[in-house]
């Protein structure tokens, strides 16, 4: 994580080292990234880089948990929308990705960069990846789980990590091949409803 030296940064310059770190980061795969075309493009000694993060590594997991707070964000909002719908989330937030692929929005260039130079990166796991404990309260809070079969918070997480599971797998197929897009939505659609009704017949209850 970083240290609280960089915290304390005033925001241009903060602003301006972390775009510096983007641009390295979505131009070569990890293991090819270098600190000194960071602190070159960032404008900063090299030593400053290890007065924010101990390296390369850490500076990745917080650009991450960066992505992972804005994807987080953008899941209470549009469940706020859908009146805490949570099987309406994962289609909305797809076509609302895939709708922006192509647009100027920095964030969604940067993680499609990202994604495309190190296509070993798991696109469900960056997205899902603050989930992996409880939901945050957050987004917890916005989830209606009054229809739900469990409502405690280990069952709704569950739900929860499967269904944004399936969102990465189709974004990650959409990426790759654009022009199924559609195709791949409808392959969602039909994973979410069999998450939501099940696929065994109702049996008689002794």
């Amino acid at each position: 994580m970083c240290t609280d030296t960089f915290l304390r940064l005033p925001e241009e310059k903060r602003t301006r080292f972390l775009d510096a770190a983007w641009e390295e980061f979505g131009r070569v795969k990890f293991g090819d990234v270098s600190i000194n075309q960071i602190i070159r493009r960032a404008g900063i000694p090299r030593g400053s880089f290890y007065q924010y993060f101990a390296g390369k590594e850490e500076l990745f997991d917080y650009l991450v948990l960066d992505v992972q707070a804005r994807f987080v964000e953008t899941f209470r909002t549009l469940l706020e929308q859908k009146g805490g719908d949570l099987f309406q989330l994962p289609t909305a937030i797809f076509d609302l990705i895939v709708d922006q692929v192509g647009k100027p929005i920095p964030i969604l260039d940067r993680c499609l960069r990202l994604f495309q130079v190190n296509p070993g990166i798991d696109l469900r796991r960056l997205i899902a990846g603050r989930l992996d404990q409880d939901p945050p309260p957050e987004l917890l809070e916005k989830i209606d789980v009054s229809r739900l079969r469990g409502q405690d918070p280990a069952f709704v997480r569950r739900v929860v990590l499967i269904i944004l599971s399936m969102l990465g797998g189709a974004l990650m197929d959409s990426f790759l091949c654009p022009e199924r897009s559609g195709e791949y939505r409808r392959e969602l659609q039909a994973q979410l409803e069999l998450i939501k009704y099940g696929s065994l017949q109702e049996q008689p209850r002794s």
